[in-house]
């Protein structure tokens, strides 16, 4: 099993918004298998030490660097939290809080400090968590599984499913139709689907509050009856059109990767296609300077940042002016730009250089001309 908990929205704009004498941000890669989890411990250690270090050398108050030391020590040291993890682990530290938060996609190993924390890479595990949910309906079974990246899938139990269409409606068979005149025909048949139908689509309701993607394992006429009265708003376009009765639950899981990968890279391309539509009316930017006067303003519309790269300085709370440095003594530019853009409603993806317009740290659209 992957254990992931990945932040919500408000818990990511209340790490935007925290500010302390020392932030501490550390991305260590992991593994859900135990056995190897040693070498992340490790690794942790020495970040731990990285960013102590740190701190004395800015000069922090011996009293505060103890309490945060000893939050990492005792993290480092909990043999059950190491135990249980996915790829990556966060840790955001100061000296009176830790918060950590178990991540599906894989991350560099980094360590920052300074007075707020350093969430770029978070943004990505929020856009692409790298899980799915997968339908697999037919009229002799249904069931739902959860797909994790380089995990065996996983069985959700849901309560009220039907055991199948037959059981659904309450008949021998949706395809034995002479039981009932009034629906003694396709047309019939197509009622009672649509029955069974709206009965699994009422059972998932249970998912109500979660954004997982849904892959559909259907096939005609079932998987478009069951689109039409879908209510599940993350339900992907693309689905699994293969028979599920004829595949296991490792073999679902291997159909739905490629489609939730496509999924992936059709956000990012779409994201390109609204950059490129907004900077033909001057609404669209990849400057630093400018993108930083337009978050602090509230201007920003939808943000594309470059996980890997930082880019040392700081932003003017007046008036977004850039101050860039020539080490990383401050924080990332581009890590305040996305937290102002964030905080003020602005949507956003977390991704790799190579996939924003230019190759630059960011590409911002913009509510207005600038």
């Amino acid at each position: 099993m992957l254990y992931v908990d990945i932040p919500t929205l408000p818990e990511l704009k209340a790490l935007i918004s925290t500010r302390a004498d020392a932030c501490v941000s550390i991305y260590v890669s992991t593994t859900p298998q135990t056995q190897h989890v040693s070498a992340s411990c490790i690794a942790f250690g020495n970040m731990a030490k990285s960013a102590s270090e740190q701190l004395t050398k800015a000069g922090l108050d011996k009293r505060r660097r103890a309490l945060l030391e000893a939050e990492l020590a005792a993290l480092g040291d909990d043999e059950d939290f190491w135990r249980l993890q996915a790829h990556s682990v966060a840790v955001l530290a100061t000296p009176d809080s830790v918060r950590t938060f178990r991540l599906a996609t894989a991350l560099t190993d980094m360590v920052q400090v300074s007075d707020r924390f350093y969430l770029k890479p978070l943004l990505r595990a929020i856009a692409f968590p790298q899980t799915a949910l997968v339908l697999a309906l037919s009229e002799n079974a249904v069931r739902l599984i959860e797909i994790f990246p380089e995990l065996p899938p996983s069985r959700v139990r849901v309560q009220d499913f039907p055991k199948d269409a037959s059981d659904a409606v309450g008949r021998a068979s949706v395809n034995n139709l002479t039981q009932n005149t009034r629906i003694a025909n396709a047309e019939g048949q197509t009622v009672l689907l649509r029955q069974y139908a709206r009965k699994v689509d009422a059972a998932l309701r249970v998912l109500a509050g979660r954004d997982t993607p849904l892959i559909l394992a259907a096939t005609e006429p079932l998987g478009p009856i069951f689109r039409n009265l879908n209510s599940y708003p993350a339900l992907l376009s693309g689905g699994i059109s293969e028979s599920p009765d004829r595949m296991t639950d490792a073999e679902l899981a291997s159909a739905a990767r490629p489609v939730l990968d496509g999924y992936y890279k059709a956000q990012i391309k779409d994201a390109n296609a609204l950059y490129e539509a907004r900077s033909s009316v001057r609404r669209a930017t990849t400057d630093l300077g400018e993108a930083a006067r337009a978050a602090t303003n509230g201007a920003i519309e939808f943000l594309m940042v470059d996980i890997d790269h930082t880019v040392p300085g700081s932003v003017s709370d007046i008036d977004g002016t850039v101050t860039f440095a020539k080490d990383a003594s401050t924080y990332d530019v581009v890590d305040e730009i996305a937290g102002r853009a964030i905080l003020t409603g602005a949507r956003f993806l977390g991704v790799r250089r190579e996939d924003i317009p230019g190759n630059a740290p960011l590409a911002a659209t913009l509510r207005y001309p600038i």
